[in-house]
């Protein structure tokens, strides 16, 4: 029982989940930093609020609404997304696109006329039974004119 549970752990998917939660974590709380204490004062410069905007709230029938906490998540929540979006997510896509090969367009397939199992259409024999496809009924004339 030990001994699957160490290679559940050690496998390589549940480590970079791990270590990518981290990271994830240690970004989040440096942009709230930054939000805090440089995006959120000069708000509070543009709109007229002194001090920390991040403690503005207005009331409503003697019920306090902050708003002010909830733009400084908002807008650390934004700055994370962006990151990641234009530092990981267009990068490796951009990797992704470069090394990996154009994918094939899938080859028309039919069922083998003996066999029923699926073959290429231009094929000339059946891969699995050997007989012979050329000139059967729904294969293509090329399979025809290559049997000589």
């Amino acid at each position: 029982m030990l001994k699957g549970f160490r290679s559940f752990l050690l496998r390589g998917n549940v480590v970079d989940l791990a270590v990518g939660i981290v990271i994830g974590a240690a970004f989040t709380a440096v942009v709230t930093g930054f939000v805090t204490a440089f995006l959120t004062p000069l708000i509070g410069v543009a709109t007229g609020a002194v001090g920390d905007f991040s403690k503005q709230e207005f009331t409503v029938a003697g019920t306090s609404f902050p708003y002010g906490a909830f733009l400084n998540a908002l807008i650390s929540f934004l700055l994370v997304a962006a990151v990641i979006y234009f530092a990981v997510v267009l990068p490796v896509g951009r990797l992704q696109e470069r090394f990996n090969p154009v994918k094939d367009q899938p080859v028309a397939k039919v069922d083998c006329p003996d066999c029923l199992s699926t073959v290429p259409a231009a094929a000339v024999r059946c891969a699995f039974c050997t007989t012979e496809l050329a000139g059967r009924p729904g294969f293509p004339a090329q399979a025809t004119a290559s049997v000589g």
